[in-house]
Parts: C-alpha cells; sequence; structure tokens
C-alpha cells in the first residue's frame, strides 16, 4: 500500500495542517500548541501491549501492536498509536530494525530505524554537552570541589560498544584536561531521554534537568546541571526533540514515534507527550512498553501512569517460539520446527507469572499467539485451553502476514473486555515506602524471588538516598529482559532465587532510582554476527538488509 502524504494522516485523527511540521512528505513533528485546543477533551482507551521473557529475536509484540491498531481501524474505530523509536545501535547488532513487520509495520520504516527525524542524535548531544560542560568545569579551578571518584555523569553514543563501557579520558598533559576514569552509555540509558520521555513541555523539561547529578564533591555534596549553569543550552538542543514524530502504519494509521529508552536500563516506553497526545485525538491508543510485564510494563505502572495515565487493558504476546524456549528447548530446534507439546507446557509457567503480575494492576487483558508458520494447531491448541482455563480471553494473531485483517479477533475481544470488564488500576507500591522495601516488592512479587541481596556499593547508595531525602522516587530496575531472574541462563518459571542489587544510581532529573542488578550494562555489545553485515546501499541510495 503506497503512503499517504503526513498531512493526511494528520486529518484521520484531527490534526490541523497549522499544528504539523512536515519533515518531508511522509514524516512531521507536531506542535505542543496543539494543547490548547485538546487540552480539555476526554481522554480514549489506554491499551498496553506488553510479552512474556522475550527470546534474543523478540516475540514480535511491536509487530502484534502496529497489528492490532490497524485491525481496530479495519473495525471503524477512531484509533492512534505509540511505539519507541529505534536506537541506531541494536538495529546494526542483534536485533535489526524495530518498526515490526511483514504488513504491520510503521513507514518510511528505514527512515525511522535509522537517522529519522534527529531525535536520538539531540539527546545524545545535549547530553554529551552536559558531560563537557563537567570536564571544563573541573579544568578551569573547579568551585565545587568535586571528587573524580564521583564523577557519575557518563558520556553517551547510539551504538553499541563494548570498548566504551570503562575508559579514561583527559589524557595528554596539562593542556588537554583532567584525567579520569569514565564510561559510555548507549543513547537510550541517557538521563536526558528519560527526561524527555517524561516531561509534558518544555517547562517541566528545564525543571528536570535542574536537577541532574552529575558528580559529588568531596563532602558528599551533590554537583547538578543547575549549579553548572548548564540548563539553559542543554533544553536549547532538545527544542525540536520534544515534538512527537507523527508517521503511519502500513495501512495509513497514524502512528506516533517518540523516545526510546530501552525496558531493560530505562523505564522503556514512548513519550509522556505522545500518550496523552493520543489519548485526546484517539478514541483507542496503543502503546507498548519494552520487553515482558517484568521489566517494561512493571515501569509503565509505577512510573509513567503516576503522570496521570490510567491503563483500560493489557495484551499479553505470546509466541510457541518462546514457550518453547522457556520450556527447555534449543532456539535452533525451535527455528527448524522440531515439536514439543511437553515444552510448551513448560513454558506456559513463564506466561501463567506475566499473567499474574498484570493481576496484581487490577488490570483485564487478553493473551495474543503471534502465529509463526511453524506453529501447529495442536500446540497453539494447547496455549488456547490453558487461557481458557484460567478465565484469560486468547486470540491468535496472524498480523504479519496479513496486516490488519489478521488482527480481527483480536480487535473485537479486546473491545468486548474494554466494555465489559471495568479495570481497578493500582500502583504496587507507595512512593513513601523504604527503598529497599519498593526494590523488595518488585522483585519478590513481579519476578518471583526469595530474597533480595545489595552489595557494600548499593548499600552505601542507599544512605547517600536517604541523606538526600530522594528516597520517595519510584524504582526503574535495570535487570535481563530475557529471565525472570538477574541470570538470562535461567528459562521458565524459577522460584525463590536471589536478586542482587550491585548499585543504585540516581536519575534525579527524571524522578526515579535505577538498582543495577546481575551483569546488567548500560552499554551493549555487538554480537559475532551483527545486522550491520547485511545492511548495504545501492547507488541510488536504495537501503537494503534491515529487518
Amino acid at each position: 500500500m503506497a503512503m499517504k502524504e503526513i498531512e493526511k494522516i494528520a486529518e484521520k485523527i484531527g490534526i490541523r495542517k497549522k499544528e504539523i511540521i512536515p519533515w518531508g512528505k511522509y514524516k512531521a513533528k507536531v506542535s505542543l500548541d496543539i494543547f490548547k485546543r485538546i487540552g480539555k477533551r476526554k481522554d480514549g482507551k489506554l491499551i498496553l501491549v506488553t510479552t512474556i521473557n522475550p527470546t534474543f529475536d523478540g516475540e514480535g509484540k511491536t509487530t502484534i501492536t502496529i497489528g492490532l491498531a490497524q485491525a481496530l481501524a479495519k473495525l471503524g474505530k477512531k484509533v492512534c498509536l505509540a511505539i519507541r523509536e529505534p536506537s541506531i545501535g541494536p538495529v546494526m547488532g542483534i536485533k535489526g530494525g524495530g518498526t515490526g513487520g511483514g504488513k504491520s509495520q510503521v513507514v518510511p520504516s528505514t527512515d525511522i530505524n535509522l537517522h529519522f527525524t534527529g531525535d536520538m542524535h539531540a539527546i545524545s548531544i545535549a547530553h554529551n554537552l552536559l558531560s563537557a560542560l563537567l570536564d571544563n568545569h573541573i579544568f578551569h579551578g573547579d568551585k565545587f570541589h568535586i571528587d573524580p571518584r564521583y564523577i557519575v555523569w557518563p558520556r553517551v553514543m547510539d551504538m553499541n560498544d563494548r570498548n566504551l563501557r570503562n575508559v579514561v579520558v583527559g589524557l595528554g598533559g596539562p593542556k588537554n584536561g583532567v584525567p579520569h576514569q569514565d564510561r559510555f552509555s548507549i543513547t537510550a540509558a541517557s538521563e536526558i531521554m528519560a527526561i524527555l520521555c517524561l516531561s509534558k513541555d518544555m517547562k517541566e523539561l528545564k525543571k528536570r534537568i535542574e536537577k541532574i547529578i552529575v558528580a559529588y564533591s568531596y563532602d558528599e555534596k551533590p554537583v547538578t546541571a543547575k549549579k553548572l549553569r548548564a540548563v539553559g543550552a542543554v533544553a536549547s538542543l532538545l527544542v525540536d526533540a520534544i515534538k512527537p514524530n507523527l508517521v503511519q502504519t502500513t495501512e495509513g494509521v497514524p502512528a506516533f514515534v517518540h523516545g526510546g529508552p530501552f525496558a531493560n536500563i530505562a523505564h522503556g516506553t514512548s513519550s509522556l507527550i505522545s500518550a496523552k497526545m493520543g489519548l485526546k485525538l484517539a478514541d483507542y491508543f496503543v502503546t507498548e512498553a519494552g520487553f515482558g510485564t517484568d521489566l517494561g510494563a512493571e515501569k509503565f505502572f509505577n512510573i509513567v501512569c503516576r503522570y496521570g495515565l490510567s491503563p483500560s487493558a493489557v495484551v499479553i504476546v505470546v509466541s510457541m517460539k518462546a514457550l518453547k524456549w522457556h520450556g527447555g528447548m534449543k532456539i535452533e530446534e525451535i527455528k527448524k520446527g522440531k515439536r514439543s507439546m511437553r515444552a510448551v507446557k513448560k513454558g506456559m509457567e513463564n506466561l501463567e507469572k506475566h499473567i499474574e503480575n498484570i493481576q496484581m494492576f487490577g488490570l483485564p487483558m487478553i493473551i495474543a499467539l503471534n502465529r509463526f508458520s511453524y506453529d501447529t494447531e495442536e500446540e497453539i491448541k494447547l496455549v488456547e485451553d490453558f487461557a481458557i482455563k484460567n478465565e484469560i480471553p486468547f486470540s491468535v494473531a496472524e498480523v504479519y502476514t496479513q496486516g490488519g485483517e489478521g488482527g480481527i479477533e483480536l480487535a473485537g475481544k479486546l473491545i468486548d473486555i474494554l466494555y465489559n470488564q471495568k479495570p481497578n488500576f493500582k500502583f504496587l507500591y507507595e512512593l513513601d515506602m523504604p527503598v529497599k522495601e519498593k526494590i523488595e516488592e518488585i522483585s519478590k512479587k513481579i519476578y518471583g524471588a526469595g530474597k533480595v541481596v545489595y552489595s557494600i556499593t548499593a548499600e552505601d547508595d542507599i544512605r547517600i538516598i536517604d541523606k538526600m531525602e530522594l528516597n520517595n522516587l519510584p524504582i526503574c530496575m535495570a535487570k535481563t529482559p530475557y529471565s525472570l531472574t538477574d541470570d538470562w541462563n535461567i528459562r521458565g518459571r524459577p522460584k525463590n532465587f536471589k536478586i542482587t542489587i550491585k548499585e543504585i544510581r540516581i536519575s534525579a532529573g527524571a524522578g526515579f532510582l535505577v538498582p543495577i542488578t546481575g551483569k546488567i550494562t548500560t552499554m551493549p555489545g555487538l554480537p559475532a554476527r551483527p545486522a550491520a553485515e547485511k545492511i548495504d546501499v545501492d547507488e541510488k541510495g536504495n537501503i537494503t538488509g534491515i529487518e
């Protein structure tokens, strides 16, 4: 299906021509001035798409998000969706593209997967400006008496590069800076990214930037972006990035692609601005949260929804591939079409835990099985019977091959849930609980852990958090997405395991605390055979190999 000009897409949800800033023919920024006109409208239905613990290939959550929105449109509903902007690092790494697949994609997909409207680069530059100002302050006398051992603001880049996880900067003599240990994170892990995605306007964005802690003095006093007089300059680099990006799906459904925090190391959902905008413009707003209910969904509920969002229903995406993987099969055997009813049954223990997680938040749900070509009717029946036994609606989705048509049953059953099951949304924990209690609520209730242990560093971090009176912030756990535990090798539904908290980073501007668990890193590496090896461009500029 040919793409429509972006003005036509905007019209579908009532965005006026003067309210968009075209970025070529098929992309646009939406002015925040639109809230003056639509701000008092009633919100539409908020539908969150999540999944079980995925395999390394993913289970098609973004594809289902897009396909579901297209199916709702086919049923005559006024709908739009929001997904996160892909990071170039994973596009070139193990994941490949992040725009859906087959007949359920957001387009122009190559543009979105690569430079898009420049938001990722703006966030990177804004972040690194603060790094430069910090080092410049130290070079020119350091009036705040910064302890170089406690410079906590890393540098960032939008690429997977393990060699930059730990570096030394400032080498080369007195004219080249003051040497100290540093590190790089990927842009998706930047606190600037989180701030952009959790701010409702430029005024709030600047207030959040003020609170960013970049280092500590020798007497443990925080040095902030405000103290470095960096707020205005950093915010100036985000003046366009804060505006949501509007594109379309392969079937012409309006789609916001704005912000790209990872759910394993950040909060994992697209911008609050795009969500609030979409809820005012459409009757049905479909969005995704990164990875499973233990990461993206938990953070969406406990962090993002504290800013005035109230979910109506949840779609849990499962694939036979993931169920078999959690049931003990090797991924190579699964992809060759090997059958194992025993592995499917065993793998459903993981699904069962994710169902329980959504129930903790008081939300109705539906299970969507993303069908692959090697799935058998017998295996699918096993999952359907499990859903019936647990009184959870179930639907097979074939939106990859059929587009919106392949999600009609899913959309129909979802509408039935929305109008016949009342949500009773609640948070997992209260913000005034001690830091350890909040961490243990997540670890024990959402993951199923038996206990949580803290390193000496983490214990000291909690002491500093209490001293600075930041203990009322929500928790943003950094954990592997591939397991309920903090060890990606442990599949299925383990019980009474141990979660290890190595350190707790303070994101005062974003407004949350980040406990680092297990072997998680904020700078991914490339695999042995990165996706970049398959990407090419011809003489006419046509790019191939991004899937």
